[in-house]
């Protein structure tokens, strides 16, 4: 899992064009990296744009189609492993046991 501060929108990586927003660590107050910046309007008009026509095809799928896509995203978010884990504690301040436990559910 490789944290690289971008926006995810649609299927590129982009560097977001408002003020920076840093994770922070509740146990420690230690400002986590990496930094990400906010979207802008457009950034999340474009975001929008592509979740809206994205649900137009996902509405489109059979049950057995959507069963099988969100086994999928399951399946990589078990695959991401302790690093998830770890990444989850730093940010939350909750106990291994419990995202673990969370992980395992999804």
């Amino acid at each position: 899992m490789s944290l690289e501060g971008k926006l995810l929108i649609g299927q590129q990586a982009v560097s977001g064009e408002r003020a920076e927003i840093r994770a922070t660590n509740p146990a420690t107050g230690e400002a986590l990296e990496p930094v990400y910046r906010g979207g802008s309007q457009a950034e999340v008009e474009r975001a929008c744009e592509l979740a809206e026509a994205a649900f137009d095809a996902y509405r489109e799928t059979t049950l057995e189609e959507r069963a099988t896509f969100l086994e999928t995203i399951a399946s990589e978010i078990e695959a991401i492993g302790d690093e998830l884990t770890q990444r989850g504690m730093a940010e939350t301040g909750l106990p291994q046991a419990r995202l673990e436990g969370e992980r395992g559910r999804t």
